[in-house]
């Protein structure tokens, strides 16, 4: 039987998985938490096998959930299932340790056939997801191109080259994370790249690296 706890930040959304899933003979869901922080405390005394993690919440999100509850309980699999398709989000979730990326729009047939599979080990994305984040960037741009960006997009794209998320480079450069993102949304523009995996890919091979002062 693998035990399943539920994390969403909505109770219908919650409610609807358990009445769900709780149909699948060897699912059993025993608890729900309506953010990271209750969801860790959940942990400790349910001891689930498998954590279903959504990403926007408030008190505490998925993702710093995702990394504080492998730290504490490194043999639970997490399994995120979010609304949201953002590269970025998939890319953070699974760096967390996130065993996969899923959309609340599935099928619950095939939402309970990821947990099984995430119980055993197995990487899952939902469809569409990896060729998403992995799509190869569009051909090289002509040095004018290159020139059209501004010195502010330059910096947003050579530290998105990085690995840098918005939040670090909203703290970086002083300005705020939707700033970053209309950078980035006009770098997307200007480059014709489709997203930020192919801006990361793209900048860190035009742009030359430069070192971070120590602090």
């Amino acid at each position: 039987m693998i035990q399943v706890l539920l994390v969403d930040d909505q109770s219908l959304v919650r409610d609807g998985l358990r009445a769900m899933l709780s149909l699948e003979p060897d699912l059993t869901i025993v608890g729900m938490a309506e953010n990271g922080e209750v969801a860790i405390e959940q942990i400790a005394l349910m001891q689930p096998d498998v954590v279903l993690m959504d990403m926007r919440m408030p008190v505490m999100n998925g993702i710093t959930a995702t990394q504080l509850i492998l730290q504490q309980f490194p043999q639970v699999q997490i399994l995120v299932l979010s609304t949201y398709d953002d590269d970025q989000y998939i890319a953070e979730a699974m760096r967390s340790g996130a065993r996969g990326y899923l959309l609340k729009d599935m099928p619950v047939e095939e939402l309970a056939d990821a947990i099984r599979f995430t119980h055993r080990g197995y990487t899952q994305l939902a469809p569409g997801l990896l060729e998403k984040v992995l799509a190869p960037p569009q051909p090289a741009n002509s040095p004018q191109e290159i020139a059209e960006l501004t010195s502010r997009e330059c910096e947003v794209a050579r530290l998105v080259g990085m690995g840098a998320t918005n939040q670090e480079i909203s703290q970086q450069l002083f300005i705020s994370e939707s700033t970053v993102k209309t950078h980035i949304a006009s770098i997307f523009n200007r480059l014709n790249l489709k997203n930020r995996s192919q801006l990361a890919i793209y900048a860190s091979s035009v742009f030359k690296p430069q070192h971070a002062s120590k602090t």
